[in-house]
């Protein structure tokens, strides 16, 4: 295996004087790990805090003991709060997304941004009309190795990228009871996995028109339809792109799959493949490669300090002044894909 050098420096914006104040909603693993990274890279002011299990909200203290812990969003919206970071249920993001971007806050949410294509169109246009930066945290684009499969498919030197293989298998399923509830969660293994995957192949294509999805969703063994009120534990997906390119998405809870995590975007071209890949089961450890013929080239590999990355990106944003950006529009054009799959 051959080692290339590959540029992955992530665009993050130079920091401003002025550090945005920030409000934490949810503040259980997810939500504490991304205040946790944005306070170590002082990329923010932890003002406010706010999570239903007092528990949650004393560990959080013990990263930012100045901050002030409040019972609801409401007590965040003053005047100088910047930014609100969402890590809460699935069904609760849309509006509470809505109500901070109303009180004219910048917002960084925990993926789904909607239960639906509806719900994410719903906070996209109350971004756009409060001129607001909105942030998802979609966080494996921010890891060193799918910026690096991001530069090599941009160059175009894959040639025609005509195949994509998507798989995302979690030994594990969720540990809360509102994830297995469609109208909490949205759906299953394909809304909470898939969603990642979704968003790399896209991104990576330039955001290509979706012409045609079929899929196959189970729950414990057994086919089900959208109709039936659960959520799906195994899923498999065939999309075919207005470009001509063929993905294929397969995504899981709870597989026995021998391992912890089997995680990966591959893309094929007429010149070549490029790979982003987890290593040994790993949940964070991932490798860039490239492929030509028999031949594995590596671009990067771990280490690399991913996680929270993206909310760090998106508070540099809110320190330099953004504002709404378009990008977001993006958020809507997965939800589609996911509403296509679920066949609503």
């Amino acid at each position: 295996m051959q080692e290339e050098q590959t540029d992955n420096t992530l665009a993050i914006p130079n920091k401003q004087n002025h550090l945005p104040k920030l409000g934490f909603l949810g503040v259980g693993w997810i939500g504490r790990n991304r205040m946790e990274v944005i306070a170590k890279d002082q990329a923010g002011e932890i003002t406010y805090i706010f999570d239903p299990v007092p528990a949650n909200a004393e560990e959080a203290l013990k990263t930012a003991p100045a901050a002030k812990v409040v019972s609801s969003l409401t007590e965040m919206l003053l005047p100088e709060t910047d930014g609100i970071v969402i890590a809460t249920p699935s069904a609760l993001h849309a509006d509470q997304a809505i109500t901070a971007l109303e009180a004219g806050k910048a917002v960084f949410c925990q993926k789904p941004l909607g239960r639906n294509r509806e719900e994410t169109e719903r906070v996209v246009a109350a971004a756009r009309a409060a001129n607001k930066l909105l942030g998802v945290d979609l966080s494996y684009r921010y890891t060193q190795a799918m910026q690096a499969v991001h530069q090599v498919i941009q160059s175009g030197e894959l040639g025609t990228i005509y195949g994509v293989e998507l798989t995302f298998h979690n030994a594990y399923g969720p540990d809360k009871p509102w994830f297995y509830d469609p109208k909490l969660s949205g759906g299953g293994c394909v809304i909470d996995l898939g969603v990642h995957l979704v968003d790399l192949a896209l991104w990576c294509l330039n955001f290509p028109e979706v012409e045609e999805v079929s899929s196959s969703l189970f729950s414990k063994g057994q086919r089900i339809t959208a109709a039936e009120n659960k959520v799906e534990d195994y899923a498999t997906a065939s999309m075919d792109l207005k470009t001509g390119t063929h993905v294929q998405l397969t995504c899981s809870w709870n597989l026995p799959a021998g391992q912890e995590a089997m995680i990966s975007a591959i893309f094929y071209g007429t010149n070549g493949g490029v790979a982003f890949k987890n290593t040994g089961g790993s949940f964070y450890n991932f490798v860039a490669e490239r492929y030509s013929g028999t031949q594995t080239h590596t671009l990067c590999a771990s280490p690399d300090e991913w996680s929270g990355r993206a909310g760090v990106v998106w508070a540099n944003r809110v320190a330099a002044g953004e504002t709404f950006n378009s990008e977001a529009e993006e958020f809507v054009k997965v939800a589609a894909v996911l509403d296509m799959i679920y066949g609503r």
